[in-house]
């Protein structure tokens, strides 16, 4: 049985690997797209664009916008002096916000009166203009308590203290990085598992498969063996890349997170295999991968938090084993999670593992007899 299964193994290597635009496919896309998603990726923003419209001359508005203008995150546009300037910047989105100091900010600050700023936001890009927004209020306690430490300290009744766990500097790449590992795995896994078979069947060639000695259950394991090779050595060297060029931290145990990916690509590779017993064409295969793919990546938590969804659609995204690993490689680096706040994610996806492999077995069976 082993001797059967390793060839059938060993020819889908060389079909995969003979080619010269599918070896390009497994090698170039991955790294690209590692590169890609580790530079420009982030929920952080860097040279927020913003003007100024100070009417007020004072000791105090100089202070603040020298914060402003001092922060790497923001970077001085235009400076306006009449209200009339504000539209055209926001509407040909030369700056993402403009900050408005009325004439009487030093004198109400200096009496011990609530001194207004005004910030005026491009909100077409909402969540740009969040993320804008609370840089604003960062700078602007700051201020706040500079300003009441030189005068007196009673005008900053209380003081905001912040301790972030498992990422101190709220650095977004630590949080989107390591889901490129779940992100990659599958789409190179399905990829392979996907076309596996739908690829003898265009070929002319899966009919020979099917008059050779070997059991469904022999040519499932043949055919998935490849795809679980593949997927575990580039889930292995997207891993590698983040610790060692992205120098996001891993915390955790290697054996913790490779159980997971053994699961996740456990569940991968049955949904590949599925599509492709069903698929007559490689092109169908690839569609399948796709119709399959996107949800997958939307309804995993990989951009937008699953709890923000709707119920009925939270309840779907148990079929997903992309949610369960996301987890799992995130809490893994972060948090150092060990296995036993994570055992709960490991068996549902390797119960959609079983099932899909059984239920691909199923179609090779019905195929065969």
């Amino acid at each position: 049985m082993l001797r059967k299964i390793f060839a059938l193994m060993k020819k889908e290597f060389r079909a995969i690997l003979k080619n010269k635009k599918t070896r390009m496919v497994l090698i170039i896309p991955p790294i690209a797209q590692i590169l890609v998603f580790g530079y420009s990726a982030s929920f952080d923003l860097n040279k927020v664009p913003f003007a100024v419209y100070n009417e007020d001359p004072g000791l105090a508005s100089r202070q603040l916008l020298a914060r402003f203008q001092g922060a790497e995150t923001f970077h001085l546009v235009d400076t306006i002096d009449h209200d009339d300037g504000i539209a055209p910047l926001i509407n040909e989105k030369k700056v993402m916000l403009v900050l408005h100091i009325g004439p009487d900010f030093t004198r109400n600050l200096s009496k011990g009166q609530p001194a207004k700023l005004q910030v005026i936001l491009d909100g077409r890009n909402s969540n740009s203009a969040m993320i804008s927004l609370n840089y604003v209020r960062n700078i602007v306690m700051e201020f706040n308590r500079h300003w009441a430490a030189l005068h007196g300290g009673h005008h900053v009744p209380a003081q905001l203290v912040v301790s972030s766990w498992f990422n101190s500097s709220l650095d977004s790449h630590w949080f989107i990085i390591p889901g490129i590992v779940a992100l990659l795995a599958l789409v190179v896994t399905l990829e392979v598992t996907a076309l596996s078979v739908a690829k003898e069947r265009e070929a002319g060639t899966f009919d020979q498969l099917l008059v050779t000695p070997m059991t469904p259950l022999e040519i499932l394991i043949g055919k998935s063996l490849p795809g679980f090779i593949i997927g575990f050595v580039e889930a292995t060297f997207i891993i590698t890349m983040t610790i060692l060029w992205f120098h996001v931290p891993f915390r955790g145990s290697f054996l913790v997170l490779y159980l997971g990916i053994f699961a996740f690509l456990l569940s991968a590779i049955g949904i590949g295999l599925m599509i492709s017993s069903i698929s007559v064409t490689q092109q169908q295969g690839l569609m399948g991968a796709f119709l399959f793919l996107v949800p997958a990546v939307i309804l995993s938590g990989f951009a937008t938090p699953i709890e923000n969804m709707p119920r009925f659609v939270q309840y779907i995204t148990y079929l997903n084993p992309m949610r369960y690993f996301l987890i799992i490689v995130r809490s893994s680096f972060l948090q150092g999670a060990s296995f036993d706040l994570l055992w709960n994610l490991y068996w549902p996806m390797a119960l959609i593992g079983i099932a899909t492999l059984t239920a691909a077995g199923m179609l090779f069976r019905n195929r065969m007899y």
